[in-house]
């Protein structure tokens, strides 16, 4: 197989270092920090896993072998052997996170061996926390979704900051409120009833319905009229005992008994 394009470029793993088996009855371990192989073992894998301490474990088989870097010099040597019941196929091999525990998947179920220093013991709650509450897990995933979410939705809109909001003071116009009121009679007149039995979905008992709601969605527009209807009598009722006199003299003005 070739390629013009750099076929490492999209490679992000947490572990840098990988490994290959494959023909000639070898395993070749990678860094891919600087993708290339920096040794090769005698042997062949079906399957290939990596541990979070770097131990990798292969399956052939019904055979499973894992190694471990003793000097610290990526010079990998066997370190544990176990040997499956006779016929049984691996298929997958899998470490359980921050536990010394090997899962193995193979044709008759799945098993599981300890395999000392292979998980992690020192774990970061912020990132991963295997004891975590259900609380916690649900912080944790609205704080993933937050940080989905592009600055501009979730930031404070700078052009608004220390400016005045002035609430709207204007009344609405008699055409507006007329308008309103039409639009809400529309809106009544379009709803559907719902057909009931026994008689009660005749025409002679809808429209009564109908009317009744019409008049329920006039009301409220119909009483706002009269109360501003009334305002304004009593303002020029002010007016006319006075009320554009200073208020010095407001009271030696002559005011009509009342009846």
């Amino acid at each position: 197989m070739s390629s013009r394009a750099s076929l490492g470029s999209g490679i992000s793993l947490k572990w840098p270092l990988n490994g290959y088996s494959r023909g000639r009855q070898k395993i070749k371990l990678w860094d891919l920090r600087k993708f290339e192989a920096f040794q090769t073992l005698p042997g062949h894998a079906n399957t290939l896993e990596f541990s979070q301490k770097g131990l990798p474990a292969c399956g052939n088989g019904s055979y499973i072998q894992v190694l471990r870097d003793v000097s610290g010099a990526q010079n990998y040597s066997r370190y544990m052997t176990h040997s499956m019941v006779k016929g049984y196929q691996i298929g997958k091999l899998a470490f359980r996170p921050y536990e010394d525990v090997l899962g193995i998947g193979h044709s008759m179920g799945l098993s599981s061996i300890l395999i000392p220093g292979a998980g992690e013991p020192n774990f970061d709650s912020w990132v991963a926390n295997p004891f975590e509450t259900p609380k916690q897990r649900r912080e944790k995933e609205i704080r993933s979704l937050l940080d989905k979410l592009p600055p501009e939705t979730i930031m404070l809109d700078p052009s608004k900051i220390g400016t005045v909001k002035y609430s709207k003071t204007e009344k609405p116009t008699a055409q507006e409120i007329e308008a309103e009121m039409e639009a809400a009679v529309e809106a009544v007149k379009g709803k559907k009833l719902k057909k009931k039995t026994k008689g009660r979905s005749k025409a002679g008992k809808i429209k009564p319905k109908k009317q009744d709601a019409i008049a329920n969605a006039k009301r409220p527009y119909l009483e706002q009229k009269i109360q501003e209807e009334k305002n304004l009598a009593k303002k020029k009722q002010k007016t006319n005992e006075g009320g554009e006199l200073p208020k010095s003299l407001q009271r030696f003005v002559h005011k009509k008994p009342s009846s």
